[in-house]
């Protein structure tokens, strides 16, 4: 990022961000991405830790859970109680509550402090 960038910025109404919506806003040249999950507002920036890819703007899907029976079949079905991002360039997919990969706990995004004040979402930047 070039230059510096310090404090507390208002990025959007309340209301822009309905639950399991997201908003994609740039303050100075960092681009973040805001999500509402089941009420709770979280933040990254929007860059995809495998090679800098637009992570942020990507799907936003349930994570999809494989399950091994007995006899070695496999069965693929969506977990509704997590969702994912799904960086566009090279499908990496991120869990939008925590950060993390969805398979390598290691690997997560990079997180915004973000909250809500006076009927505006804000984000904090301390860079």
């Amino acid at each position: 990022m070039a230059g510096r960038i310090n404090g507390t910025y208002r990025v959007a109404d309340s209301d822009a961000l309905a639950d399991g919506g997201r908003l994609v806003v740039d303050v100075g040249d960092l681009t973040i991405g805001i999500f509402r999950i089941d009420g709770a507002l979280y933040a990254y920036e929007s860059t995809c830790a495998h090679q800098g890819g637009p992570v942020c703007q990507g799907k936003m899907m349930p994570r999809v859970v494989e399950y091994l029976d007995s006899d070695a079949t496999t069965q693929q079905a969506f977990d509704e109680s997590r969702m994912d991002i799904v960086c566009p360039w090279h499908g990496y997919e991120y869990d939008i509550v925590t950060g993390h990969h969805a398979g390598v706990e290691q690997i997560r995004l990079t997180p915004v402090v973000v909250g809500e004040a006076d009927g505006g979402i804000h984000v904090h930047l301390d860079r």
